[in-house]
């Protein structure tokens, strides 16, 4: 088993909560390494949340000699400028303004109404009508290279 993905299975059997999800792990090459768990929740994760997961980690990455080497251990949301990566994300942050980039390079701006098992809904801007009107648009999870949520100011 990769590092990674032994460090992934500690996190997630030290989720407490079971709306609480690891979204990515990373592991620096370089000494000391920093491991970066990043976690998320279907409707937000706390810093108590994150604090308790590190704790816990952190006991069970010693316990279980899985660093041979001196290591920081950082626990962390995602933030809004990392990309969603699991289909989890995308339905916690349905009704937020989303950058889609697809892998064709186009970037499409719109609403999250829907994040269903293959595809998203957006609702976005027709750029083609004189005035401004909206209209519904599917794109399968298959066509996109990232997306992420963008900050409104309204």
């Amino acid at each position: 088993m990769d590092l990674n993905q032994k460090i992934r299975e500690l996190a997630e059997a030290g989720l407490t909560n079971p709306s609480h999800f690891v979204v990515d792990v990373t592991v620096s090459k370089y000494k000391p390494q920093k491991i970066t768990v990043f976690v998320d929740g279907d409707k937000g994760i706390s810093i108590d949340d994150c604090a308790e997961l590190s704790r816990y980690l952190g006991d069970k990455l010693d316990e279980e000699n899985v660093m041979a080497d001196a290591y920081t251990l950082e626990v962390s949301t995602p933030g809004i400028d990392l990309p969603l990566k699991l289909n989890r994300q995308y339905a916690a942050n349905v009704g937020r303004h989303v950058k889609v980039q697809l892998k064709d390079k186009e970037i499409v701006k719109g609403k999250l109404l829907a994040a269903g098992d293959k595809s998203i809904s957006l609702d976005t801007e027709n750029k083609d009508s004189k005035k401004k009107e909206f209209v519904r648009m599917d794109i399968p999870f298959i066509e996109i290279e990232k997306t992420t949520v963008t900050v409104s100011f309204n």
